[in-house]
């Protein structure tokens, strides 16, 4: 929700807790004020446009300070009279800061403290949740790293994978290991077929 103003002949766009600087005010640092110059009211899809201003709305803003503006130099010259005048302005400003806007029974102040509730009430929600589904985790994790026990309280060996083959008793030696480290021989050629010639021998000539 926000609004736009009028004081000092301008116009000012403000939110709840934003700082404006405008023309001079008669007021002290603390003091609270009224502003009832409103040309327009904006909540949500809804916008109040004020001929020239919008009926029963008004700003509150609090003084912040006064202060002084950034300094303009103005310098006048004319050629061939020896004339030059240079002056020096520094605007007196008074920071206000926006309390409330106010339109019908609608109140800003109210819109934004509902709105900053319900948002902590959402992040305390989702902090609750997240705590709890680490703790399911947490419990889950545990429960796999645990030893699986047998009835009688000893602990499960597991079980060989396929295709390893048993330790062979002392002295003993597998047959499977046997048959692979013994030499291979090559089944003898049959009568009548010249022998293989092998590559590493030479005819002579």
């Amino acid at each position: 929700m926000y609004a736009v103003i009028e004081t000092g002949g301008k116009q000012y766009r403000v939110e709840v807790g934003s700082e404006i600087e405008v023309e001079h005010l008669d007021a002290e640092p603390g003091q609270t004020l009224e502003l009832d110059r409103v040309l327009l009211v904006a909540d949500g899809d809804a916008t109040a446009v004020g001929r020239p201003i919008v009926d029963g709305a008004h700003v509150s803003a609090s003084v912040v300070r006064q202060d002084r503006g950034e300094k303009a130099i103005v310098f006048k010259y004319r050629p061939k009279a020896r004339r030059r005048v240079k002056h020096g302005h520094r605007q007196e400003l008074t920071v206000l800061r926006v309390a409330d806007i106010v339109h019908g029974s609608r109140s800003a102040l109210q819109l934004a403290e509902a709105a900053r509730t319900e948002r902590e009430r959402l992040a305390l929600a989702a902090a609750e949740e997240a705590a709890q589904r680490a703790a399911a985790d947490r419990a889950i994790a545990e429960k796999l790293a645990a030893p699986a026990t047998g009835p009688e309280g000893e602990t499960k060996a597991a079980s060989p994978r396929r295709g390893t083959a048993k330790p062979a008793a002392a002295g003993e030696k597998p047959a499977a290991r046997a048959r692979s480290h013994a030499p291979r021989t090559q089944a003898p050629a049959p009568e009548g077929e010249p022998k293989p010639r092998s590559r590493g021998t030479r005819k002579d000539a």
